[in-house]
């Protein structure tokens, strides 16, 4: 079976460790950076100035990271208020905040106007509440759900169940009437898979979004300025599993571009995309400490680390390589469950996975954690969540959020004892 390396070597972690102890994030800023040249450069053939990623920044949201891919020419895509405010505080301006929600607040969208983001409306009653309550945009997009035509898969679901986007009819309705209103610039968007390793299904959709924009465009003449393809392409989790080619997804959307577009004189579209697991998923480690190795029914390694610091196992039973530092070339001869210490049964990184012996004391790392990994902790039992240390391309490591404290758990409580120093 193939590895999956490590880019840092053990005294590197141990040395972030005894300054930051476990559970804590390693991000590699040398990897993340070379993932987002790799995107770049695939669908440099449809032309530099045609193609930008807007980075998803649900995948992890560190300023640090943000600003590293702000200066590799990103943009972003936020679907809440403190995203908004996140990308402002980086220095996103403009046209280089995508602004993609559902069930949105008011003030979500005032902030979105404020900064002059792209509004990518998610529901066509939203034309009106936009209107009555802020103000109608000069660019518009709509999220498009293509319904039967496409199928997900189990982390975002099937299209036809989807909470998300509009109607084919809603979306020929919902142009009407903002070119009706007078808008003359428009885009459109389409998010139907995530974690997907196969390329034929990103040019499959992007024929579908090209379909969908000569039909409107024929039936009533819109000019549309852009195309947003979502994200979604996934990382080979697993080590027997490969990188996608992004190549052959630049260049089956570039043959489809110009049978549709370029054919039909609709050209110049620019095209988006919002990946965010693929730039930082596979450059991000959780390193945890085994606390103890037990047997009951079957053998478990209980490690410091918990769901909280990762609910992707637990939430939907997704794999997450593990390496053993120091014993990564000896036999995996032993099987054993890898939990935390939540009182959940779900609270498990691995079942049945097969690991060199282990013994308390050893440091695990879990590999591909830089995306949808701390981003998406919690407190529940009161878990705190942990640091985030980004190692530099010259080897030096910074903190880029630091631990949470007993005191950041009681500061929010207004309860009169709550306020103790511990």
């Amino acid at each position: 079976m193939p590895e999956k390396l490590i880019p840092l070597t053990k005294s590197q972690i141990e040395k972030i460790i005894e300054t930051y102890p476990t559970p804590v994030y390693i991000y590699d800023e040398k990897g993340i950076i070379n993932s987002a040249r790799r995107l770049q450069e695939a669908f440099s053939g449809i032309s530099s100035s045609i193609f930008k990623n807007y980075f998803a920044m649900k995948a992890n949201p560190n300023p640090y990271l943000l600003e590293l891919l702000k200066r590799e020419g990103f943009g972003v895509d936020c679907s809440s208020l403190t995203e908004l405010m996140l990308a402002e505080m980086v220095g996103f301006v403009d046209k280089d905040i995508m602004f993609t929600s559902n069930n949105t607040p008011l003030e979500e969208f005032k902030k979105a106007i404020e900064l002059n983001a792209i509004i990518n409306l998610d529901d066509i009653t939203y034309i009106e509440f936009l209107e009555r309550h802020v103000r109608i945009p000069e660019l518009i997009c709509f999220r498009y759900n293509p319904g039967p035509l496409k199928t997900g898969n189990a982390i975002i679901g099937n299209p036809v169940d989807a909470k998300y986007g509009l109607t084919k009819e809603q979306i020929f309705e919902a142009y009407k009437i903002m070119k009706n209103k007078g808008v003359k610039r428009f885009g459109l968007h389409t998010m139907v898979v995530s974690n997907e390793l196969n390329p034929k299904y990103f040019i499959d959709t992007a024929k579908i979004i090209f379909d969908l924009i000569v039909e409107i465009s024929k039936q009533d003449p819109i000019k549309f300025e852009f195309v947003n393809l979502g994200g979604g392409i996934g990382i080979p989790y697993r080590p027997d599993q490969e990188e996608v080619d992004l190549k052959l997804i630049s260049d089956g959307i570039r043959k489809i571009y110009e049978d549709k577009i370029v054919a039909n004189e609709l050209q110049p579209l620019k095209l988006f995309m919002e990946c965010g697991r693929l730039i930082t998923g596979p450059h991000g480690y959780l390193v945890t400490t085994v606390r103890h190795v037990t047997s009951k029914h079957k053998e478990y390694v209980g490690v410091d680390a918990s769901m909280n610091n990762l609910m992707r196992p637990g939430m939907y039973g997704a794999y997450h390589h593990i390496s053993v530092l120091g014993k990564e070339h000896l036999p995996p001869d032993n099987t054993y469950d890898v939990t935390g210490s939540l009182c959940e049964n779900n609270d498990k990184f691995a079942i049945d996975r097969n690991l060199p012996k282990i013994e308390p004391g050893d440091i695990l790392v879990l590999h591909d954690t830089g995306a949808h990994g701390h981003s998406m902790g919690f407190q529940y039992n009161g878990k705190l969540r942990s640091a985030e240390v980004l190692v530099r391309t010259d080897g030096t490591f910074e903190l880029i959020r630091r631990a949470e404290t007993i005191q950041d758990y009681f500061q929010t409580l207004n309860f009169p004892n709550s306020r103790f120093k511990i």
